[in-house]
């Protein structure tokens, strides 16, 4: 399709659509050159059309040419139809288009962020008259380094969350201000977004590992969710909630979506996997299967949290954690529009993820966040501690059938600390107790030495969760963290050691 044809398409505004318009719009024309405004508005909330209809109004009312930054293809396209569709004479600049001699015949330009850095770096006067750059997806840190090729232009930035994905890096320092849009709960009162219910199944997430980039990790993801254990719980958990609704599964990792590919393919479940190593050609045969398959399932890797648009999900399966509210927000968004026959859509979170960042509609103050998202950041974690520290571990089924002499009572290292401290006691108490506790289990559920050992290798994952509970309790370093599991481990080896001997090797252990 050439980017000059005729208005394919016009649409009315929504009242809500019109008022940022003019906000926005308003605030541009008063705007300094270099003075930049932020937009926020929810996934769903029509931000390619109120931006798209801010560029017609600069470019008829300043007589310039208005350039929109994208981070993905799919998006720059879709941007593309929106403009050409409102009279707009727009020039997608893909890997094609290495040089625009004649640029007079547009009015505007929608570019990948990496492709248009390219084309700068060899020449930087590649785009003329550019007045206003509006970039989509403003939170990504990557349009940074496209800036400085803009001077004295005026750079509206538009995201659903306004959470910079360098934490180093604010929003703020590049954005003079922020301009709140209509919020999730109003758009569903107003019909624009379709009502949800959240069914949270609690997961213990802690083994997942945390990388440099303040995420999970992709392999420790791959290791939990790979496990029957997690696999069970999800297909148990579409059967329940999802069964014969369109939905989309969101993981963590290649090898979990094709684990939880092959499993509801055993189950006679019609389901695809798309991941990031598909083809072109592949990735839209998925697609257009899905969209034409009414009850479809399709487990992918993240890709689609943007510039995919299927209004017909009915579930979103969250089969990860994550640590991004923009992630989060991104991943449900995708349930979220509206269809005349669309009542409700339904979000299975298996990775606590709603006890992170509360629930999808929750009110936040976008504008705090803006201007302290560091402290935003540090109470949703702090949130996040407080939750798992009020929970024991979950040991897998098949560990669980070894210790069925003894008591299941939990052990809550939270609750044991707070007594300590109401009692006057030291804390390092509560490790001592945790080591009392496993020693009796061991005891109870052991015929001889060697299975003692054994068992208590068996507990090697929930002593690490109690010891990292107690060092959340402390405020411990992570050093700390590391030495008091090695000398919980010797302890409790030390700890047996004298018993046993002293009752003849097997005597103090249960007599099956």
């Amino acid at each position: 399709m050439e980017e000059t044809q005729e208005p394919i398409s016009t649409r009315q505004l929504y009242p809500y659509q019109e008022e940022a318009v003019n906000t926005i719009f308003n605030k541009l024309k008063e705007a300094k050159p270099n003075e930049n405004i932020l937009f926020q508005l929810p996934t769903g909330g029509g931000k390619t059309i109120i931006f798209s209809e801010i560029a017609k109004r600069y470019i008829n009312h300043f007589n310039r040419k208005v350039l929109i930054l994208t981070h993905r293809i799919e998006l720059s396209k879709q941007t593309s139809d929106v403009l050409v569709g409102i009279g707009i004479k727009n020039k997608v600049i893909n890997s094609e288009v290495k040089n625009l001699a004649q640029q007079t015949d547009y009015q505007s330009f929608t570019a990948l962020v990496e492709t248009l850095n390219n084309r700068l770096q060899e020449d930087e006067q590649f785009l003329e008259d550019i007045g206003l750059v509006i970039v989509d997806e403003a939170h990504y840190n990557s349009f940074r380094k496209i800036f400085h090729y803009f001077e004295n232009v005026n750079i509206l930035g538009v995201t659903a969350t306004p959470l910079s994905s360098n934490k180093k890096l604010p929003l703020y320092q590049t954005y003079k201000e922020i301009i709140v849009g209509e919020s999730i709960s109003s758009l569903i009162d107003q019909g624009f977004l379709t009502e949800n219910v959240t069914y949270s199944n609690d997961v213990n997430i802690s083994t997942l590992k945390v990388g440099n980039n303040g995420e999970f990790t992709t392999g420790s993801h791959e290791i939990l969710y790979s496990q029957a254990m997690m696999q069970g719980k999800l297909l148990d958990a579409y059967e329940e909630i999802g069964k014969g609704t369109k939905t989309l599964i969101f993981n963590a990792g290649i090898l979990t979506s094709i684990a939880v590919y092959n499993l509801f393919k055993s189950k006679g479940y019609p389901i695809r996997y798309l991941d990031s190593t598909f083809s072109d050609r592949d990735r839209a045969e998925t697609l257009d299967w899905f969209r034409n398959t009414k009850d479809g399932i399709l487990s992918s890797v993240s890709i689609l949290t943007t510039g995919f648009d299927e209004p017909e999900v009915e579930t979103i399966i969250l089969n990860r954690a994550t640590k991004s509210l923009t992630l989060y927000h991104q991943m449900i968004g995708r349930g979220s529009r509206v269809l005349p026959h669309k009542k409700k859509f339904n979000i299975v979170d298996l990775g606590n993820n709603s006890r992170r960042f509360n629930l999808w509609q929750f009110p936040i103050d976008w504008k705090h966040v803006f201007v302290a998202p560091h402290m935003y950041l540090e109470q949703r974690y702090k949130d996040e501690w407080d939750y798992e520290l009020e929970n024991d571990y979950e040991l897998p089924e098949d560990i669980k059938a070894r210790f069925l002499n003894s008591s299941a009572e939990a052990f809550i290292v939270r609750e044991r600390y707070l007594q300590c401290l109401r009692k006057g006691l030291k804390p390092q108490l509560v490790l001592d107790q945790s080591l009392d506790d496993h020693f009796g289990r061991i005891k109870d559920n052991a015929a001889d030495f060697d299975e003692a050992f054994e068992l208590f290798d068996l507990l090697s994952e929930e002593v690490k969760y109690r010891v990292k509970q107690f060092s959340k309790c402390i405020n411990a370093t992570n050093n700390y963290t590391d030495y008091q599991t090695q000398t919980f481990g010797k302890e409790s080896r030390a700890k047996f050691t004298p018993v046993v001997n002293f009752f003849g090797g097997i005597a103090f252990f249960r007599k099956d």
